[in-house]
């Protein structure tokens, strides 16, 4: 969502299935949130995300959870002849609406995050375009790694992102 707004996105909408990290993301700057929950289908999300855009799809859909619910949901939500790129790595394999993406010539493009990526995001947080500091919840010294995994697992306390320190 920074990396976006930085790069000059207009509007904004981020998914989540829990409240705190979406209150986070609307005071960072999201123009839009929307809790995802298990009582709906892929469809009626993309519905629900077009409703808030005024009956519009996003241009641009980027899946960070490697979810497969998460992938389908971006499907049906990006705009035909939009983009949707998956950041998130989750099963080596996932049912997806294929022949949906296909005729609404949605492309799929897959990033590898951690090549290619790494100098433009230490150039953009270096020179203060993007505050990550924010996103940082909770720190842990090394001999609490263990309550460190867990606080991360189970998103205790309003967990967005833990740091342990070497």
């Amino acid at each position: 969502m920074l990396t976006a707004k930085a790069m000059g996105a207009s509007e904004i909408v981020v998914t989540d299935i829990m409240d705190n990290r979406l209150e986070v993301a609307k005071s960072m700057g999201a123009t839009h949130t929307y809790k995802v929950t298990r009582e709906k289908t892929a469809e009626e999300c993309a519905a629900d995300v077009e409703l808030l855009l005024g009956g519009e799809k996003p241009d641009v859909t980027i899946e960070c959870s490697g979810a497969e619910p998460s992938i389908r949901f971006g499907i049906f939500a990006t705009k035909s002849g939009g983009c949707l790129v998956l950041v998130g790595l989750g099963k080596p394999e996932v049912s997806i609406p294929i022949v949906n993406a296909a005729v609404r010539e949605v492309d799929i493009r897959g990033i590898f995050r951690y090549a290619n990526c790494y100098p433009t995001a230490i150039a953009m947080v270096a020179s203060g375009k993007v505050n990550v500091k924010p996103l940082i919840t909770h720190r842990f010294t090394l001999d609490q790694t263990l309550d460190a995994f867990e606080t991360a697992r189970t998103g205790a306390g309003g967990a967005i992102k833990v740091m342990i320190k070497c």
